[in-house]
């Protein structure tokens, strides 16, 4: 059984990250022994950003550049919280037939989240 999902990503500038998920993202940076990560925690998700200047950029990769589904209570709510702060959209709010509402952002490093929310069946 997995109990909890953890994702690890590359970052090239770490505070310039952690300003992002904070700010607009509304997830609390962690402070830890190393200079050189953060994590980033919300509700029970925690991202674990490492600085790598030299990293090849997530949005090369295009659509593989996705590394978390996130499910969520409230899809609407944080779809317009997170809007209004800059959130960048690359997929728009909408109802899917696989039982899903859901929306996809790109992040400040480029990297892709999808949200999602069950509809009633």
């Amino acid at each position: 059984m997995i109990q909890r999902g953890r994702y690890v990503i590359a970052v090239n500038d770490l505070p310039r990250s952690a300003a992002y998920y904070r700010d607009v993202l509304g997830f609390e940076v962690l402070e830890i022994l190393d200079p050189g990560w953060r994590f980033f925690r919300r509700d029970n998700c925690l991202i674990m950003a490492g600085e790598c200047r030299d990293a090849l950029s997530p949005e090369a990769l295009g659509d593989h550049s996705y590394f978390a589904y996130l499910e969520v209570d409230d899809i609407d709510e944080l779809h317009a919280s997170i809007i209004a702060r800059g959130a960048v959209v690359m997929k728009s709010l909408r109802s899917e037939p696989w039982g899903m509402r859901e929306f996809g952002i790109r992040t400040i490093d480029g990297h892709r989240i999808m949200f999602g929310s069950p509809t009633a069946v």
